[in-house]
């Protein structure tokens, strides 16, 4: 006799305090072959009660969210990358708000990863995937979430991205007033990550945090950032090499920059 019927699926495994399945646990479950256990999984999906944010993986969608017909990313992306294998942080703007930039609510649910995925939308929830060389050696905290825990970009890890991936971050305006509202960056550990990167996510990152006055001490960025070597970086990529100089930091002001604060 089969454990559980396809309707009684997700309230049984959320009694059970389950939040997420895969296809292999819900055909022993249900006492029945691949075949019919997808029917009835598909019946599930369609009814709103499940989604599936990768193959083979479903997410209960518990009473309370059953009107949106899914779960915010943060219920579920811990259990999706260790289905998936991959190497993950939560990033930029949605790392950003855990930090206390929460200026603006974002509109996706970012997440940096070490190899190529494609993003996903979720009903209500977008999920969007960075790759970077950096995820495996990044440093980052574990937060707890309302079915567990997922790993989160550290403050100052999360403003060395917010400029590396300035227009995924709605460009320099909103990455000004983010910065301004991030909590508790450490100075060193600032200097460290950006030295992992191009040195223009450094000059680009002081100049920022100098604009909004960022209550943090940046001349290890400074030293990182190397003013004195090389052409000025231009503030904004792409656009027409014009402006001033800002010795400090070699950055060439060619873009108008107003953070909302």
């Amino acid at each position: 006799m089969p454990a559980a019927t396809p309707t009684q699926l997700p309230d049984l495994l959320l009694s059970r305090g389950q939040h997420h399945f895969t296809t292999a646990q819900a055909v022993a479950l249900f006492g029945s072959n691949d075949a019919a256990a997808r029917k009835g999984l598909q019946r599930l999906t369609s009814a709103r009660q499940i989604i599936s944010p990768s193959r083979g993986f479903y997410v209960i969608v518990p009473p309370e969210f059953r009107a949106w017909g899914t779960v915010p990313g943060s219920h579920f992306i811990d259990a999706m990358m260790r289905h998936l294998d991959r190497r993950y942080y939560v990033a930029l703007l949605a790392a950003a708000e855990l930090h206390g930039a929460a200026h603006q609510a974002p509109q996706v649910f970012q997440v940096m990863i070490d190899r190529p995925l494609a993003s996903r939308d979720l009903g209500r929830t977008r999920l969007r995937f960075f790759t970077g060389r950096h995820v495996t050696t990044a440093p980052t905290e574990r937060r707890n979430t309302p079915t567990g825990t997922m790993l989160v970009a550290t403050p100052e890890l999360t403003a060395v991205d917010l400029v590396d991936h300035v227009d995924a971050a709605g460009g320099l305006d909103n990455v000004a007033t983010v910065l301004a509202e991030l909590e508790r960056l450490d100075p060193a550990a600032l200097a460290r990550l950006a030295s992992g990167r191009d040195r223009a996510v450094a000059r680009r990152l002081g100049w920022l945090l100098n604009l909004v006055e960022a209550d943090v001490d940046l001349e290890p960025l400074a030293t990182v950032a190397a003013a004195s070597d090389g052409t000025a970086t231009d503030l904004r990529a792409g656009n027409p090499r014009r402006g001033a100089v800002d010795r400090r930091w070699n950055i060439r002001v060619n873009a108008d920059v107003q953070p909302d604060v």
